[in-house]
This record gives structure tokens, sequence and C-alpha cells, in this order.
């Protein structure tokens, strides 16, 4: 399965309670004709994400949005991108794309555990040191956590900056404090608020 994520944020002066009503009305747009391929979205609130900070300088946001869009294969993104465009969808985009101040995006490959990215109230961005082998869930989520409430992906398409690997849990896990990861590897940790899922 794959996720294309965009993140998201509204130029200066834009009402903040007008831009997430633009956001869930593309969503709910989407969940009611969805394209071919597409299997549901979710939008978050989340913390201030640090790689969004270069296109705005010194206009920082008090949060960002993150959009989670579940397809089959990259035939479904083809699709998406061509339906979020078209005719029954494009007013909402149009909208909402109007009122964006900064944006950026990768796909990222769900490598282990379960796509129930509604479940996630936690995101961790993990940046791994150049020559270390790829990592498991089980190594960042440390014992007792719950594998049946998380997700392991892996970007594999990057539209902008954005780090190599995203694990969704419903809590922090043990497994990604900086005195368990590898020297070298990077984590952040995000919370985030969900807006819709569907």
């Amino acid at each position: 399965m794959l996720a294309y994520i965009s993140w998201h944020g509204p130029a200066h002066g834009v009402d903040r309670a007008a831009y997430e009503q633009a956001l869930l009305l593309l969503h709910r747009s989407l969940a009611h004709r969805p394209p071919s391929g597409f299997r549901g979205s979710a939008a978050f609130r989340c913390e201030a994400l640090p790689w969004l900070a270069p296109g705005r300088g010194a206009d920082r946001a008090e949060a960002d949005y993150e959009d989670w869009y579940l397809l089959d294969g990259w035939s479904a993104l083809g699709v998406l991108e061509e339906s979020v465009v078209a005719r029954g969808h494009v007013t909402r985009h149009d909208a909402l794309a109007g009122m964006a101040g900064v944006t950026s995006g990768a796909v990222y490959r769900l490598g282990e555990g379960q796509p129930r990215v509604e479940h996630a109230r936690v995101g961790v961005w993990i940046t791994r040191a150049p020559g270390h082998a790829s990592v498991t869930i089980g190594d960042l989520l440390g014992d007792g956590m719950d594998r049946e409430r998380s997700g392991l992906w892996r970007r594999c398409l990057g539209l902008g900056p954005a780090p190599e690997y995203c694990l969704l849990a419903p809590e922090v896990p043990a497994g990604v404090a900086a005195t368990r990861l590898p020297e070298g590897w990077r984590a952040e940790v995000g919370r985030r608020e969900l807006l819709f899922s569907g």
C-alpha cells in the first residue's frame, strides 16, 4: 500500500477556521466520490513541521496540516492526481489551494504494521545515518507497544524535503528515545489531532 502525504499550511492572513473547513470539504468530496484505487484519507492538525519551515521564513505557523491519501499502488496515484482537479472535486481542491501558503509532499510505502493512520496520535519522523541498515518496526517501537495499531512507512518518492521513515503510533514509542537510536540517527516526534478520516 502507498500513501501520498501532503503537508501544508495557510497563507499569512488566512483564517485558520476557514482553512480547516476547506480542507474538510475536500476530504469529504473524495470520500463521497472516491477515485479508482483510493482506499481513504485522513487529515491531521499537527505541531509545526520543521521541513515546511524553509518555505515560510519568519512566518512560522503554530500548527501545520498533514493529509494522508491511501492508495492501492502507483497507478492509483495518477488517478488521484487527475481526479482531484477534475469535475466533482476541482472546486474543493482549488478553494483549499487558494488559501495555502506553503506545501510539500511525498509518497511513502507501508513496510510493516497496519495502515490505520486514523489511530495514530503520534507521528515519529526518522532519519537514519548513512551506511546503517534499514530499521524494523520492532527496532522503533520498543517493548510492549501495540503492533496492531502502529505502522512503519518508508519514503519512496520525495516531492520536497521529507524524512526517510514515518512511524505512526498511538503513543510515543520507547524505541525512538535518543538513548535507543543508533548513533547519527534522528527522530522527530510530532503530536497530531485527527480532523477527518474516511
